[in-house]
């Protein structure tokens, strides 16, 4: 395997390697990471998700970041830029995702290195996002200098369908 360089899918190559980003997707979802889905999910219903990404990526509302290792996509986070006028300095951080069998090799960290250096070059300052309370994310982010601002118990449903605890976080970059 070649090394992995993390860089930014533009629109075209997003829907050509949309079959590659629901594997990672499902991946997570498959090892229990509660990002939007629960157990069951397809690769027909991540690849759609992917999709659904598309036109915000193809607008620059949104920006699609990957691990790529030279043969496969390993890994995947989104920047999403604050629509609201009020709001120009703010993005939220989401889909920070790395296929199981290469996580805990700092490759996490790459990931949002990369995505806040975007941040910034968008004239970002202000980053948002939430995780699972006590998941592997929740302690990356904290180990990262991102700030804990709340956990709401219940917040959303975990793989199998039970309520979990979400942290919410922000850093300012």
């Amino acid at each position: 395997m070649s090394a992995i360089v993390i860089r930014e899918l533009d629109a075209a190559e997003a829907e050509r390697r949309v079959a590659e980003l629901g594997v990672i997707l499902r991946d997570a979802v498959e090892g229990g990471a509660s990002v939007n889905f629960l157990a069951g999910f397809t690769q027909a219903e991540a690849e759609a998700y992917w999709r659904g990404q598309i036109p915000g990526i193809a607008d620059g509302s949104r920006h699609l970041l990957v691990a790529d290792d030279g043969e496969k996509l390993v890994g995947t986070v989104v920047l999403t830029l604050a629509p609201q006028p009020n709001q120009p300095h703010r993005a939220d951080v989401g889909k920070m995702l790395v296929l199981s069998t290469l996580r805990r090799q700092g490759l996490g960290s790459k990931l949002l290195d990369a995505v806040e250096a975007l941040a910034r070059a968008k004239g970002r300052t202000l980053l948002m996002l939430d995780t699972t309370a006590g998941s592997s994310g929740d302690l990356l982010y904290r180990c990262r200098g991102w700030v804990q601002y709340g956990i709401v118990p219940g917040h959303a449903l975990s793989t199998a369908g039970v309520p979990t605890a979400t942290s919410f976080y922000y850093k300012e970059i």
